[in-house]
């Protein structure tokens, strides 16, 4: 890959980051610090609950920890390097290390629009096909969903993330982020990049658009299912199924649509960056205290987990 980077790309890039507003950095350094923490152990504990605890091997909770194993590998693909540079005076990362934060970033970012529209889809078949539900989403069924997302989100990454690495940049290495983006990288080139703009103009319609097409149409068909419910005990069940995975799909397409949608001023760019910090740091930690504050089956798991390691513990005490 670094043949392909011609002499004029540099070799390390600067992130500029935060740095027009240095007395905020050490406060941002401490929030990062503790939410990526909690974003990690979080996750964690929720692929350790859906793999120990049989009740919980269903479609739902293997969708769940392939969305908490893409937060972790998320935020860890960019919130290491954003601590790295708020704590010190040096806001540079090598171009490998730049190359390979795009890469990953872009293949997580699309494989999340994927995968929340697959987690729409398994919410509409246990809410609309109730009785086909196990027929319908079979373990071979979920496996291929995962793989497919997973696979597709490479695919536009390896595709759009090669096709900016070509870019030659002149020797421009100064990027106004935290984090090294795929269309920031565009900017500084110094060549024509209407390929790459068409390139992700397409991947944006076929990993954003249709994906978030696909969870309005399955929840339109989800809400005339419960509208159709006459008890308001069944209404409230219905409600609470989908209200988690509704909270995380707000929070990451809210968070999407605000940033892009702002006017290309210099205020709106540096707010961006706050929005990038929100869906980066924020949303990886919000995410699974969503589904556990919401979820009694994961709350009883991790009591049932919880009593189970007291008790053993209580056990080898006694033998002592």
């Amino acid at each position: 890959m670094m043949g392909i980077a011609n002499a004029s790309s540099p070799e390390v890039f600067v992130l500029l980051g935060f740095s027009a507003q240095p007395s905020l950095e050490p406060i941002l350094f401490i929030i990062a610090l503790g939410f990526y923490v909690v974003s990690i152990l979080d996750n964690g504990i929720i692929i350790l609950v859906s793999c120990i605890d049989v009740h919980l091997h269903t479609p739902m909770y293997f969708f769940l920890a392939n969305l908490s194993f893409l937060d972790i590998s998320f935020t860890t693909s960019i919130v290491p390097q954003l601590l790295v540079n708020l704590w010190g005076p040096q806001k540079t990362i090598s171009s490998v290390g730049c190359m390979v934060q795009f890469y990953i970033s872009h293949w997580l970012g699309a494989t999340e629009c994927v995968l929340l529209a697959v987690m729409s889809y398994d919410r509409y078949v246990a809410i609309c096909r109730p009785l086909h539900y196990t027929v319908i989403m079979h373990p071979q069924l979920c496996l291929s969903l995962a793989f497919a997302s997973w696979l597709g989100g490479l695919t536009t990454s390896i595709v759009g993330s090669t096709l900016t690495m070509l870019l030659p940049l002149c020797g421009n290495n100064r990027i106004d982020h935290f984090f090294c983006e795929m269309p920031l990288i565009m900017q500084l080139a110094c060549v024509d990049t209407s390929l790459n703009e068409v390139e992700m103009y397409v991947a944006s319609f076929i990993f954003v658009v249709l994906p978030l097409g696909l969870i309005l149409v399955s929840y339109g068909h989800i809400a005339w299912a419960v509208m159709k419910i006459r008890s308001a005990e069944g209404r409230r069940k219905a409600f609470n199924t989908c209200s988690s995975h509704v909270a995380v799909v707000i929070l990451f397409y809210g968070s999407i649509i605000f940033m892009y949608l702002q006017p290309a001023k210099s205020n709106s760019h540096e707010q961006g960056k706050f929005i990038a910090l929100f869906y980066t740091v924020v949303t990886p930690m919000l995410n699974p205290l969503i589904y556990t504050l919401r979820n009694k089956d994961v709350k009883k798991a991790l009591r049932h987990i919880a009593s189970e390691n007291c008790c053993g513990f209580a056990g080898s005490l006694g033998h002592i």
